[in-house]
């Protein structure tokens, strides 16, 4: 898969995706939104990809939305921004609701935009030297289509004090807002996040889909004790259910750890 704004490199059973403008500190265009959607529409059914590693080119995660490409859509009267703003709530939609584990890799900056790619993660690990912020406010705008993934992600108490005053704050601090799992220093952030790939191997890709699933459900209110039975039943049932349980009890490691895709 080739894409103008982003490094795609797979390494079974894993997709490693750049954000790939460095010159802007990955800023996010309307490409990239765009190149994000469609990759990850692309992978929706491919339980050979288990987790997704987001990370950005030249030592930053994003810095936030393509401030230059937003000033000059907005001057032009003939453009209401409607498509760009439905196709970036698609796009973070479909980030946080994909099959597969999305793992933030964050260093630099993650801002505006970038901060909500974070907050879409399944897993955010960040250096300590990385720097967040919400400085919508201080631009003269909000941050209108990412809020309710940040207030989700943080709750409502930490969003209103950073959503209003814009402020910056270190990844030690991302950690104690929720927005992060774990800080790494720079040079052992790659091992921090393969040692997380590596417990992500150890899961099966249909299990880990049909969790993804559940989670998500749930919070939206749409389960039922019926419903949960069922998908646990429905897994119990399948060949993937039935390797991991017959692996337990014979002491062995089940097919997908093995590289394999039961």
């Amino acid at each position: 898969m080739t894409y103008e704004t982003l490094a795609i490199e797979l390494k079974q059973p894993f997709a490693y995706v750049t954000l790939n403008r460095p010159e802007v500190r990955n800023a996010m265009n309307q490409q990239m939104v765009q190149d994000l959607l469609h990759f990850f529409n692309s992978i929706r059914e491919n339980r050979t990809i288990r987790a997704v590693i987001l990370a950005g080119a030249g030592g930053h995660f994003c810095a936030g939305g393509d401030i230059k490409e937003m000033q000059e859509s907005f001057a032009n009267p003939q453009d209401d921004g409607s498509t760009r703003t439905a196709e970036f709530d698609r796009m973070l939609q479909a980030v946080e609701r994909a099959p597969q584990v999305v793992v933030a890799r964050v260093e630099g900056a993650a801002m505006g935009g970038g901060f909500g790619l974070v907050c879409v993660s399944d897993i955010a690990i960040a250096s300590t030297d990385a720097k967040f912020g919400l400085p919508e406010v201080r631009l003269g705008i909000v941050p209108a289509l990412i809020s309710p993934y940040v207030i989700q992600r943080m709750g409502l108490t930490e969003a209103r004090k950073l959503m209003l005053t814009g402020g910056r704050f270190s990844g030690l601090e991302a950690v104690r807002y929720g927005v992060v799992h774990d800080v790494a220093e720079p040079q052992a952030l790659d091992a921090t996040i393969q040692s997380i790939l590596e417990d992500i191997r150890q899961c099966s890709p249909q299990a880990l889909a049909m969790c993804k699933e559940l989670i998500f459900r749930a919070v939206d209110g749409d389960t039922t004790a019926e419903y949960r039975a069922k998908k646990l039943d429905e897994l119990r049932r399948s060949e993937s259910g039935q390797e991991g349980m017959i692996a337990f009890i014979r002491k062995r490691k089940p097919a997908w750890a093995e590289g394999g895709e039961a």
